[in-house]
Parts: structure tokens; C-alpha cells; sequence
């Protein structure tokens, strides 16, 4: 027990920590996505704001959230370790010259995606999440979101962000199947054709939002607020 315990102290427990919660994220975002798919259905913004409602009042949500909360903090503090650890423990020079002749700079620069895309959380939960939970909004979330995708420079970094976060997945959902010793040369090509698949899947779907309300089309922005 206690030798299991000490392995997460290692570069490569925290690998495999960071690998899993990766993982876990992965799931949640499938839910988020479901749940903000309901803006787009034409009935004024209403299933989505029963959807909102739904999750703010169900307890065992709540718990999730919490959980959800550490994973994303632990997510990036571990990623933000194991790449510093990495750079310290590898010659520059043959470092580079290695990663350039095998690697996509994405898969190189984890580390910088994911920073990016724990700065864009933080926008991302104040301007969503807090105004939902603990804000007084003189409209409904639908209403709210719709607005915010009226922002010029809001709804271009959110599509800047959501192309990172689909170019993360791309590597990262491979590579935590790998940590946890999952792939194998049989399932090498079938887990990076789902993980091309689940990267695109949350990349345009979530970049949509953004691109949709802010040029009203097909009459989305308009339905949900009334114009």
C-alpha cells in the first residue's frame, strides 16, 4: 500500500494521475457539449435554461463539480511539473533535435497548450459559471450567453481557445491511453483515429457556439433573444 502511494510521488505516477483526470475531463466535456447543444434547439433558449437549472440544483452535480474543479487544477499543476521535470532532466540540444524529427510542436509544447487552456478556464468560470451559480442576471442563461457571444473579442479568443483545447485532446487522449499502458500496436491506430475524431468532435462543436451567435445564423441569437 504504501509502495503504491509512493509511485504517485514519481514522475511517473503523476504521469498516470495526470493521464486519468485527462480522461476524465474528456468525459465531461461530452456532457458539457450535450448540454449547450440545447441553445441551439428553437424554442427561445428554455430547454437550455431547464438544463442550467437542473444542474444547479441537483446535489450530486454539485459534488461533481468540486471533484471536476480538483481534477482541472490537478490536471494542470501536474502538467506544469512534469513538463518543467522534463526540461530539466534532458540535454537541450539532443532534446530538440530528437522532438523535431518525431513530434508535432503540439505534442512538443503540452505544457504551453495546456496553460493556455487553464487561462481560458479561468475566463471561461467567471464569466459563465459564477454569474450562473452565485450572479443576480436580469435575463435567463440562455439570454446571457447569447449577449456574451455578441463581445468581438470574447468570441474570437473562445474560438482561439476551443481550436487548442481540440489540438490537446488530439495528443493528449493517445497518450493517456499509452501512460496507462492501454496502447498496444493493436489498438495504436484505432485510438489515434478516435482520439483525431473526439479532438475534432469538441473543437468545432464547442468553436461553433461562438461563431453562430455572433453572426445570428440561422437565426439562433435571434430566437433566444427575441429580436
Amino acid at each position: 500500500m504504501i509502495k503504491s502511494l509512493k509511485l504517485f510521488y514519481t514522475t511517473i505516477g503523476r504521469k498516470i494521475l495526470m493521464a486519468l483526470t485527462g480522461l476524465f475531463l474528456i468525459l465531461f466535456l461530452v456532457e458539457h457539449l450535450y448540454g449547450n447543444l440545447l441553445l441551439y434547439k428553437m424554442d427561445g433558449g428554455v430547454s437550455f435554461d431547464e438544463y442550467s437549472e437542473f444542474m444547479a440544483g441537483n446535489m450530486l452535480i454539485r459534488t461533481i463539480e468540486f471533484v471536476l474543479f480538483g481534477a482541472i487544477v490537478f490536471h494542470a499543476i501536474d502538467g506544469l511539473l512534469i513538463t518543467i521535470a522534463n526540461k530539466k532532466a534532458r540535454p537541450i540540444g539532443y532534446e530538440m533535435n530528437r522532438q523535431q524529427g518525431n513530434s508535432t510542436w503540439f505534442s512538443r509544447n503540452m505544457g504551453l497548450t495546456g496553460a493556455v487552456i487553464f487561462f481560458f478556464l479561468i475566463i471561461h468560470l467567471r464569466h459563465f459559471f459564477v454569474e450562473f451559480r452565485f450572479g443576480h442576471l436580469d435575463e435567463t442563461t440562455a439570454q446571457y450567453v447569447a449577449r456574451s457571444f455578441q463581445i468581438p473579442w470574447f468570441s474570437c479568443f473562445y474560438v482561439i481557445a476551443m481550436v487548442t483545447v481540440g489540438m490537446h485532446i488530439n495528443h493528449g487522449f493517445q497518450s493517456s491511453f499509452s501512460t496507462i499502458g492501454l496502447n498496444n500496436k493493436k489498438y495504436r491506430m484505432a485510438l489515434k483515429y478516435t482520439g483525431t475524431f473526439v479532438a475534432m468532435l469538441f473543437m468545432i462543436g464547442f468553436a461553433s457556439f461562438p461563431i453562430i451567435f455572433y453572426f445570428d445564423l440561422f437565426g439562433v441569437t435571434s430566437n433566444i433573444l427575441g429580436q
